[in-house]
């Protein structure tokens, strides 16, 4: 099994790599983001409260997220590998998923992270506010706030798999062909 982490700031294309990714190497994405919404669009309790805490510019408890996580990787357990995409987003959060993926004899390959400067990322998000309905994009005060807690609390996820050596900067910027070109020799070196 090949775990990957496709990392970087939102509104870096993380959604739009995962998906080609995907389709190419036939891993299972686990998207925290995808997983959260799909809570809110049935409007469970989880899902009310991850919204409020989400159109805040705040992030859900990690316990949620793990136990989420862990019921994914046991409903498919013939799984080529995954791609994580939006988690970990802490250093905690790193420590929970090796830990978790060890119990299930498995590991992270690879962490790919997408570089874009964040004048770029905000214009990005507020353009995907208009086509996408997702609320917490629009504000662009939310997405300043949210550009500062990635760089407070989850730039250090790359402080911490950079010690396996296991971390990857790749130009988020370009078109999405050339984005891709780059994110698959990447994984190429490491799959040979």
């Amino acid at each position: 099994m090949f775990n990957i982490i496709l990392f970087g700031p939102p509104g870096s294309g993380k959604g739009t790599q995962s998906k080609l990714l995907i389709e190419k190497y036939g891993l299972v994405h686990l998207s925290t983001g995808d997983l959260l919404r799909s809570e809110i669009a049935a409007q469970t309790a989880l899902g009310l409260e991850a919204k409020a805490l989400m159109d805040k510019g705040q992030l859900v408890p990690d316990e949620v997220v793990v136990g989420m996580i862990s019921s994914v990787l046991d409903a498919k357990p013939n799984a080529k590998g995954f791609l994580f995409d939006g988690f970990p987003r802490t250093e905690t959060q790193s420590e929970a998923l090796d830990n978790l993926l060890k119990l299930k004899k498995s590991e992270i390959g690879v962490v790919l992270a997408l570089d874009v400067n964040e004048e770029e990322l905000i214009k990005r998000l507020i353009n995907r506010a208009l086509t996408s309905g997702r609320s917490d994009d629009a504000n662009p005060e939310v997405q300043k706030k949210r550009q500062e807690v990635y760089k407070r609390e989850t730039l250090p996820v790359a402080a911490y798999y950079n010690k396996f050596n296991k971390v990857v900067h790749v130009k988020g910027e370009g078109t999405v062909e050339e984005i891709f070109s780059a994110l698959c020799s990447e994984i190429e070196k490491r799959l040979s």
